[in-house]
């Protein structure tokens, strides 16, 4: 126990030992920076450096015993050290109290006394070994690379090859000539395999019963019947190639120019319309080259349909393009406007039939033989509407106009019977042609089997109800009306207000419709604005010009096609015209660019016709006729004034 504490002390004087000398170290740093001058400065560097150094040996017990002993005895006073050696003026070791392990430290009152720590003997210090293990490695010197500027090849490589250019060329060609007998025996060898494919798949005769087969298929029939309305179109193509453009041509010689309706072609099938009569024709709005006639029933062939619809291509002039069916005799017939491959047929026996270009020759859609519908022959039929909203109107002889949907024929839309108290024996009204004013879809004008003419109402409007207009009677001809049709309302004045009515008592009758709003509070009769008195038969159809404003045409029983000019005369045609073989002329119709008329004949045919610039109207036409329709006005108002 007394040895740890003594211990203890030992290293408590230790510490202060330390503290002290390092206070004292401090001072005479200190004292030195503030006592040197610049004569001194480099010699007293160098001592401090010295004595520094002696210092932080004796700290770490470097110095030797034998050097402490001889600078134990050389003291003096601590600021004496101007011009003696520095080394004898700093203390020894022992000043410190630094010791060898065992070596008593002497102390007064806690202190340590300079004097009795010099008189003491020099001790003596014992180095203490350690082993270590040193570690050798072996690192190569870095090697430095020197590049010269000289070109840095190998000896002989621009010298020139031992192949000679003669060695090199012909080495080219083996190489070649090689590369091609190869390509060729490879086409040698596909050539042999497709002989022997060839001659194993030989194409060998059919029988006779295997050919009767195939042809019996119905797809064969119709590849033959596609396949050769291409080639007949191609060959019924007139085109003058022998034409000489180098030779000068009058042009008053112009076949299109002048007074002149020109012959394009005429349609008929010996199959088909031999013993039947044309009873309507219409032209395709999308495709102009297609005409669409319909067939009352052939009484010599009682195994053919009744009906026929027959559709023409003008660049096929020998066979129909389509061929459709009907049970009963077709009187009516048109393309419709909204559906380039619906064609729409009114019947004899009072149905609505739709047939499809896309389809069989049979209806795709027809209207029940029911009271639901017509029951008398339909012949008129109209598509009013536009393309989203559009209804067809049909109209026959038992007095009922009917309004129909194309998706659904099953039962009509609207049902209207027109009915007249002032008839003879019945109020029914015998219609027999329908027409409605361009931009109209609800008033309409009836012509009659009386030869009257009424306007009448699909729904109730203000002033007027559904059905006949009792008071208003466009009263002129003195036979059945054969044919109706309103002015087109096209070009910068407007004449949709006047309509044509042809009829079976040989004239044709000019009509100004009366405004749907200023309707009669009693029985009124209408006259025409003109009455033309031309022809010598039934004069079957009239229609107005699609483009020329004053044009019209008509066809009459004698087989003559009429063209009347408003605006050049009104008391003979402009262009008369013998078509066929003299027959009957039931049906006229003109394309949507006005050039071209499509006739139904009572012998089967149809014919095309085109009037050529007598098509194309002048800027002076509208405001001309407009001038004739107000004297015509004047003089029925005025009938005695005239002449």
């Amino acid at each position: 126990m007394d040895r740890r504490k003594e211990e203890l002390e030992k290293k408590r004087q230790k510490l202060a030992e330390l503290r002290r000398a390092r206070e004292e170290r401090r001072a005479l740093l200190e004292s030195q920076s503030t006592q040197s001058s610049s004569a001194t400065t480099n010699s007293t560097t160098g001592r401090d450096r010295k004595a520094i150094d002696d210092l932080v040996a004796l700290v770490l017990g470097e110095r030797s015993s034998t050097s402490a002993a001889t600078n134990s005895g050389n003291h003096s006073d601590r600021g004496s050290d101007v011009g003696s050696d520095f080394s004898n003026s700093r203390p020894t070791s022992a000043n410190y109290g630094y010791s060898t392990p065992g070596t008593p430290v002497q102390t007064d009152g806690g202190r340590l006394s300079m004097l009795s720590i010099a008189s003491q003997p020099t001790p003596h210090y014992v180095a203490e070994l350690t082993e270590t293990q040193a570690f050798i490695a072996d690192i190569p010197p870095l090697e430095h690379v020197v590049y010269s500027k000289e070109i840095q090849t190998t000896d002989g490589s621009l010298e020139a090859p031992e192949i000679s250019e003669e060695e090199i060329r012909k080495q080219i060609m083996e190489e070649f000539e090689a590369r091609e007998k190869q390509k060729i025996a490879q086409l040698e060898e596909e050539i042999r395999k497709a002989e022997q494919e060839k001659k194993q798949e030989e194409i060998r005769d059919l029988s006779e019963e295997e050919a009767k087969k195939i042809q019996r298929t119905q797809e064969f029939a119709e590849f033959i019947d596609t396949s050769t309305k291409l080639v007949e179109r191609a060959l019924n193509e007139k085109y003058d190639f022998m034409k000489d453009y180098t030779l000068g041509i009058d042009a008053e010689s112009d076949e299109s120019s002048g007074k002149h309706v020109k012959f394009i072609c005429k349609f008929w099938d010996e199959k088909w319309c031999k013993n039947r009569s044309v009873t309507d024709v219409n032209w395709s709005l999308k495709y102009p080259e297609l005409v669409v006639a319909s067939y009352n029933k052939n009484p010599l062939a009682p195994n053919e349909p009744d009906g026929i619809v027959l559709v023409w291509n003008e660049h096929l002039l020998d066979r129909p393009e389509f061929v459709f069916h009907s049970q009963s005799d077709v009187l009516s017939v048109m393309f419709s406007k909204f559906h380039p491959n619906y064609i729409i047929g009114g019947t004899y026996s009072g149905q609505i039939v739709l047939w499809d270009t896309r389809a069989k020759s049979l209806p795709v859609l027809k209207t029940p033989l029911s009271a639901g519908g017509h029951t008398h022959p339909v012949y008129s039929l109209e598509m009013v509407g536009t393309q989203n909203a559009h209804n067809l109107i049909s109209a026959s002889t038992d007095g009922f106009v009917c309004s129909w949907q194309l998706d659904m024929l099953a039962q009509p839309q609207d049902y209207l019977e027109l009915l007249h108290p002032a008839h003879n024996k019945t109020d029914e009204v015998s219609v027999t042609c329908v027409g409605f004013p361009d931009n109209e879809t609800t008033a309409f004008w009836v012509g009659t089997e009386e030869g009257n003419v009424y306007q009448a109402n699909r729904y109730d409007r203000a002033g007027s109800k559904a059905g006949i207009n009792q008071y208003d009677v466009y009263r002129g001809h003195h036979g059945m009306v054969t044919g109706l049709n309103f002015h087109p309302l096209h070009g910068p004045v407007d004449f949709s207000d006047l309509y044509l009515t042809s009829s079976v008592d040989w004239t044709v009758k000019l009509w100004r419709a009366k405004t749907v709003s200023k309707t009669s509070s009693q029985p009124t009769v209408m006259s025409p604005l003109y009455s033309f008195e031309h022809a010598d038969d039934y004069i079957y159809d009239v229609k107005w010009s699609p483009t020329h404003p004053a044009l019209f045409g008509t066809v009459d029983g004698t087989g003559q096609f009429d063209l009347w000019n408003l605006n050049a005369d009104t008391e003979e045609p402009f262009v008369s015209t013998q078509v066929g073989s003299g027959k009957a002329l039931n049906k006229l119709a003109w394309d949507k660019e006005g050039r071209k008329t499509a006739i139904g004949s009572s012998d089967g045919h149809v014919y095309i016709y085109d009037i050529g610039e007598m098509a194309n109207p002048k800027p002076e036409d509208w405001s001309l006729l407009q001038k004739n329709i107000s004297e015509m006005i004047s003089n029925q108002e005025n009938p005695t004034s005239t002449k």
